[in-house]
């Protein structure tokens, strides 16, 4: 559903006890083409003055200093509560126990994926496209928080705005690395009409996929395609140069 926080247009889901998240979307800011307005990415080729003012607009609309992480498509996981908001850490995943902690992923076209407990004493946020998605980054995220909530009573996810499977051409290197996960993960990848040894994948099933395998009871999707509507998403596969959104999520 959309939202306006603190004057910034933004992209949430379900409202679950004991969190609070949105992915933002690319208006709010103060940048220009290509990267109007609101880049959070400071390695997208953005003038690093606008990056950290949109930052501060952001800051504005969260109750702490987010953790941001230098994302490198793997699946390694940071775990927040020990890590300091000064640093950008190579991950690509974060989790924390901590009220008012909070966690940021960005993303332009991979996904933004959010998971917690039933209760919201956990919560953690990834940066899955399909190389993280074929390593394990959501798993490893899922097992993160476990160990911190070991009597969790189950668990939900939020998979937002990313690319759509009308949109996902891929080629045999990433199918192949989806085969592990069995015909139902294959029967997510479409033959491209008259393109032979390509294929459309739907990275959102396949995330859910993913998911329901490693228990969570209550993966949900939000359906948004980042590189069908262009007023709203920055999307690396449609425009190249651009800029990248943030899924920011926090305990209450």
């Amino acid at each position: 559903m959309d939202r306006l926080i603190h004057g910034l247009p933004v992209v949430t889901g379900p409202q679950w006890p004991g969190i609070r998240y949105f992915c933002t979307t690319r208006g709010g800011g103060a940048g220009v083409a290509p990267h109007d307005t609101l880049n959070l990415g400071l390695r997208a080729g953005d003038e690093p003055g606008t990056v950290l003012e949109n930052r501060r607009r952001v800051r504005a609309a969260v109750p702490s200093d987010p953790l941001w992480l230098r994302q490198v498509h793997g699946s390694d996981v940071v775990d927040a509560d020990r890590a300091s908001a000064d640093e950008e850490l190579a991950a690509d995943a974060s989790v924390t126990a901590a009220r008012g902690r909070v966690l940021a992923i960005m993303a332009a076209d991979c996904l933004p994926v959010l998971i917690t407990d039933l209760d919201g004493t956990v919560v953690g946020a990834a940066h899955a496209g399909w190389r993280g998605l074929a390593g394990g980054v959501l798993e490893r995220t899922l097992d993160s928080l476990r160990a911190k909530a070991p009597g969790a009573l189950g668990w939900r996810a939020w998979v937002g705005p990313g690319i759509g499977p009308g949109a996902f051409e891929v080629g045999a290197d990433v199918r192949a690395a989806f085969e592990p996960d069995g015909p139902d993960a294959l029967a997510h990848f479409m033959p491209r009409p008259g393109v032979p040894g390509k294929w459309l994948a739907d990275l959102p099933a396949l995330a859910l996929l993913r998911l329901r395998r490693a228990g969570v009871e209550d993966p949900q999707a939000s359906g948004l395609c980042t590189v069908s509507d262009p007023g709203r998403f920055f999307s690396y596969r449609r425009d190249g140069v651009t800029g990248r959104m943030a899924l920011l999520a926090w305990r209450e």
